[in-house]
């Protein structure tokens, strides 16, 4: 299952079809003229951001964003819960970063962490090696990453950073079609005065799934 290339609709990404393109072209924004980077965060994303960035499709052209939905559980005699999402904005940081740098930016000693993260797509080989690095300097800390799909998997350099966050104590899954039924339910905002909708598995779904688990397997033995 090679990657494919796929040109989503400005609607995919959550902007409109009909956006202005000024003299009747869209000028190519280059990198230097984007604006300061930014981390979006939030209970609940929008459903066309989960519907296109969380789908686990074998090709990945437009998708070139991380989402990041988050639980963090600290059990005690006073136990918490604290639930939200990321989203990382044009390429200067990532999601995995921001979480680290933002949510939770330094673990207590003594303390507890049970945290569980489900994101549109597996780390890259900087995001990895933070995350190992963070987990061997956190005996309290204990990790779990849901993925919709694998980040440029083929790559012997990102192989060795998934395996190096296995090592680290990391679990890396691939969500199920049950885990982006719990990410609707749970991450997704409906629309005001409507019912809550019910999760529409796409065609591929499961297949997909055992694919990207049959990969990681192979990466992780």
């Amino acid at each position: 299952m090679a990657e494919k290339q796929e040109e989503p609709s400005n609607a995919q990404n959550g902007e409109p079809d009909n956006a202005e393109e000024g003299e009747g072209k869209k000028k190519k924004v280059k990198r230097e003229d984007l604006p300061p980077f930014e981390i979006v965060t939030g209970e609940r994303l929008p459903a066309i951001f989960f519907k296109f960035q969380f789908r686990n499709v074998e090709y990945s052209s437009g998708r070139n964003k991380t989402f990041l939905c988050y639980v963090v559980e600290t059990p005690g005699k006073e136990p918490a819960t604290r639930r939200g999402y990321l989203e990382d904005e044009h390429a200067a940081a990532h999601a995995e970063m921001a979480f680290f740098n933002t949510i939770l930016p330094r673990c207590e000693p003594g303390t507890r962490y049970s945290v569980t993260w489900f994101v549109s797509s597996s780390p890259c080989v900087a995001c990895a090696e933070r995350i190992a690095d963070t987990l061997r300097h956190n005996q309290g800390l204990r990790l779990t990453i849901m993925v919709g799909r694998l980040f440029m998997w083929e790559q012997p350099e990102v192989q060795a950073a998934l395996r190096a966050m296995k090592a680290a104590g990391c679990k890396l899954r691939i969500m199920k079609p049950q885990d982006f039924e719990y990410v609707w339910q749970n991450f997704v905002e409906q629309e005001e005065g409507e019912e809550v909708k019910s999760f529409v598995p796409w065609e591929d779904i499961q297949e997909n799934f055992q694919y990207y688990e049959e990969k990681l397997a192979e990466i992780l033995h």
